[in-house]
């Protein structure tokens, strides 16, 4: 049985990953912490409770993550499976600018909330003895475009944090990837870039329909990866 956490759940790439996952027959806790997103996810997925938790969890404190994946974990008998969504972006300062407030709280959204969730589930995958990590750098981490210093520099912590597992993983039947999105075809995206070319960024179904790949069998033989979803971009 394939039982996945899926921190960050309720975001636009959540709400296009979860359908997926249920069609596949995955059991599923999904954490969220804006409860505008959860009525959304809600709305859109319909999940059964049977298949899907649905929590209020803060990943950014590595107590009430673990709280919730030993209830996911208790609830549908383990956990093979962990996809670290939660993340954020902001730009427009070049890195002199960049005060600490913005610093952290980028490390925070991105690197933080990744590392306690991937360190957090290790234990049970072990325990399953096969599973899949999938985690959420960006072009950027690879790129490192100007006036977006704290975000390159946190994306690029996820690559090695994955890289890093991929390595203690090896001999095992767990694997650990990374996805990096670039642009990602969202209203929000579309307000924050009214002149961008969207027919050419990658949609969330379009980055889910890869996320889901890679918590398949099929790609057993991927692993360390930092695989490039960038559309035409």
């Amino acid at each position: 049985m394939d039982i996945a956490v899926v921190t960050g759940g309720t975001g636009g790439l959540g709400r296009a990953l979860a359908p997926r996952l249920i069609k596949r027959g995955f059991k599923l806790g999904v954490s969220y912490l804006i409860p505008e997103e959860a009525e959304t996810f809600e709305a859109e997925v319909n999940p059964d409770p049977e298949q899907v938790l649905l929590r209020r969890t803060d990943s950014s404190d590595p107590e009430a993550l673990g709280v919730f994946l030993k209830d996911v974990a208790e609830r549908f008998g383990g956990l093979n499976s962990i996809v670290a969504l939660v993340g954020g972006w902001a730009g427009g300062r070049d890195l002199e600018d960049t005060d600490d407030v913005r610093f952290e709280r980028m490390i925070d959204l991105n690197l933080r909330s990744t590392f306690y969730a991937v360190r957090a589930a290790l234990p049970y995958l072990r325990e399953a003895g096969q599973g899949r990590i999938v985690t959420i750098a960006s072009r950027a981490a690879v790129d490192n475009p100007a006036g977006q210093a704290a975000f390159n520099i946190a994306k690029a912590g996820v690559i090695a944090l994955t890289k890093s597992v991929a390595n203690e993983l090896r001999g095992t039947e767990i694997t650990a990837n990374t996805v990096l999105p670039s642009v990602i075809d969202t209203p929000a995206t579309r307000e924050a870039m009214p002149y961008g070319d969207y027919v050419d960024w990658p949609t969330p179904d379009e980055i889910a329909a890869v996320v889901e790949f890679v918590l398949s069998e099929e790609s057993a033989v991927i692993n360390g990866a930092s695989i490039p979803v960038y559309g035409n971009t």
